[in-house]
């Protein structure tokens, strides 16, 4: 059979190239994470609308824009706040759960992927986020990433909706439990009132480690997740310490500015 094989291999031209160390490592990394890691996959259809009109408002008068990424990273920050179990890995028979969001970035460059961390999410602005994010994604993009700068995430998000993508499953970025998949922004006819009108979407799915997290356990921090986007008009630049209730992202809303 291996030989059938590799017979038709060879009736088609190709050319092979030895794979460069990132992409032996992403390899390794991710062969690693399918192999062990019983992976488990919820997804949610977000109303951006709201997001979308306070992006807007962000943005106004300013030269470095705010991404949908920045406020996202901060949303994800405070939900891991309120759910701690979800801010944690299992490692050697142990679970880890930490006291800080630090959110890694999914960042595509030549030859592969690289995955920085904005760290002390949780108390930060979204201005700080989005410097610290643009610093991050430069660095990884010019390759010039220091080693510290890649290490201690807790949370990885990765975004494909500026390719068009409306839905996609991520890989689980070890040692960490969670990562959440962004698709794109999507024109809809939705039910507003009993009438079908023109509406903003977008579809999530988060990628859970059972080992760490069960499903009632990512289930809550993704409905708080969608219930903290859809249900407010402004999301936070800095926001308390939290409690167990479902957090509104409108605290202090200006005073960072």
């Amino acid at each position: 059979m291996a030989e059938a094989a590799d017979r038709a291999t060879h009736e088609v031209g190709y050319r092979e190239e030895k794979a460069p160390l990132l992409r032996k490592i992403i390899a390794q990394r991710m062969l690693e994470s399918k192999q062990t890691v019983p992976h488990f996959y919820l997804t949610v259809d977000l109303d951006v609308e709201p997001l979308i009109a306070f992006r807007n408002e962000l943005n106004e008068g300013r030269e470095r824009k705010i991404s949908f990424n920045d406020i996202i990273v901060k949303a994800i920050a405070m939900m891991l706040m309120e759910h701690p179990g979800c801010n944690a890995s299992y490692v050697d028979d142990n679970i880890r759960y930490y006291d800080t969001a630090n959110v890694c970035l999914a960042v595509a460059i030549d030859g592969g992927l690289l995955t920085p961390a904005v760290r002390h999410c949780e108390k930060k602005s979204i201005d700080e986020i989005n410097e610290d994010s643009t610093q991050l994604i430069e660095k990884a993009r010019n390759k010039k990433l220091r080693p510290h700068e890649s290490i201690g995430g807790t949370f990885t998000l990765s975004n494909l909706g500026m390719y068009g993508i409306e839905e996609f499953i991520a890989i689980v970025n070890p040692p960490q439990a969670l990562i959440l998949a962004v698709g794109a922004i999507r024109e809809v006819p939705v039910v507003k009132d009993g009438k079908i009108t023109a509406g903003k979407r977008m579809k999530v799915t988060l990628s859970c480690d059972h080992r760490a997290v069960d499903g009632a356990m990512a289930a809550e921090f993704l409905a708080d997740l969608k219930t903290s986007v859809v249900n407010n008009s402004s999301f936070s630049y800095r926001c308390p310490e939290p409690t167990r209730t479902v957090p509104r992202l409108d605290c202090d809303s200006k005073n960072s500015a």
